[in-house]
């Protein structure tokens, strides 16, 4: 992380964080000591009063992707469950991830939009763009990267159902769109980590943001295993350790449920005055 401070002494004095070419805050201290803060993930996730309570808010975008993250994490973690697939059967044990994968766009879209609507200057103003390219902000990058990867999950999950495969099809179609989907998460949730750590390393426990980005980080390294262990043979179609690979998503999906949880009371936590602070950067700016 580097910290920009502008030259000369004014009414206020302006302190910017930046990770690469990227503001992650924004400081301003005023003469007589007060210090207000933006931060990137912070005005994002608080754009709008929070509805509802923590639990219970289905008016709330935050409380939508929270839950279909979570409705998409618990049901990767059954499908790699070896006693349900027993029980169950490969193609419905298929179907389970395929519709888990589709819960995981759907957040993922939601997510997505959070990010672009946060960039609108304007308090309170929905962006009606369905797609923005904004790539001078961190948050965009990490949701539309994060969206990629969902859109590749629904891709592999959706040709794993298919029963008349080759082996080399199974590896173009299931095993790839599998591995690049995994490198999406993993390059997103270290774009968020970065976003909220403002640089490579801080230790926050006290902050839900930062838990959240631990247990996603966590989850996308494990996703990562997973495709490695669960490499198709194009000669074959053999996978290269399934236990390993099973085990691993397992994993991943327990790490991302934790995540998707926690961001219900990250929705709802106090929020700092920002009355007299700083304003967010807009998309030109940053």
């Amino acid at each position: 992380m580097s910290v920009k401070e502008p030259e000369g002494s004014g009414a206020l004095t302006e302190r910017q964080g930046h990770v690469g070419p990227f503001v992650t805050f924004v400081e301003h201290e005023r003469p007589d000591g007060h210090l207000a803060r933006w931060e990137s993930r912070r005005h994002r996730k608080h754009l709008r009063p929070p509805a509802g309570s923590t639990w219970w808010a289905p008016r709330a975008r935050g409380w939508w992707i929270a839950v279909l993250f979570a409705v998409g994490s618990l049901l990767f973690a059954l499908g790699a469950v070896p006693a349900y697939t027993g029980a169950v059967g490969a193609s419905w044990d298929g179907v389970t991830f395929f519709v888990g994968s589709l819960f995981f766009t759907s957040a993922g879209f939601l997510t997505y939009r959070e990010a672009v609507d946060a960039a609108n200057p304007a308090p309170g103003v929905v962006s009606r763009r369905f797609f923005a390219f904004q790539p001078r902000r961190i948050d965009w990058w990490a949701t539309a990267v994060q969206l990629v990867g969902t859109l590749f999950f629904n891709i592999s999950c959706g040709f794993a159902l298919s029963t008349g495969l080759t082996a080399q099809g199974a590896h173009q179609h299931v095993w790839r769109p599998d591995a690049f989907g995994s490198i999406c998460f993993l390059v997103a949730s270290a774009l968020a980590w970065l976003e909220v750590c403002h640089g490579w390393f801080d230790w926050a426990p006290g902050s839900w943001s930062w838990w959240i980005t631990v247990a996603n980080l966590a989850g996308s390294l494990a996703f990562g295993v997973s495709a490695v262990a669960g490499y198709i043979s194009p000669q074959t179609g053999q996978l290269y350790n399934a236990d390993r690979s099973g085990e691993a998503t397992f994993v991943g999906a327990v790490c991302f449920f934790i995540g998707a949880l926690l961001l219900l009371p990250e929705r709802t936590e106090l929020e700092r005055s920002e009355s007299e602070g700083p304003k967010p950067p807009t998309a030109g700016e940053v």
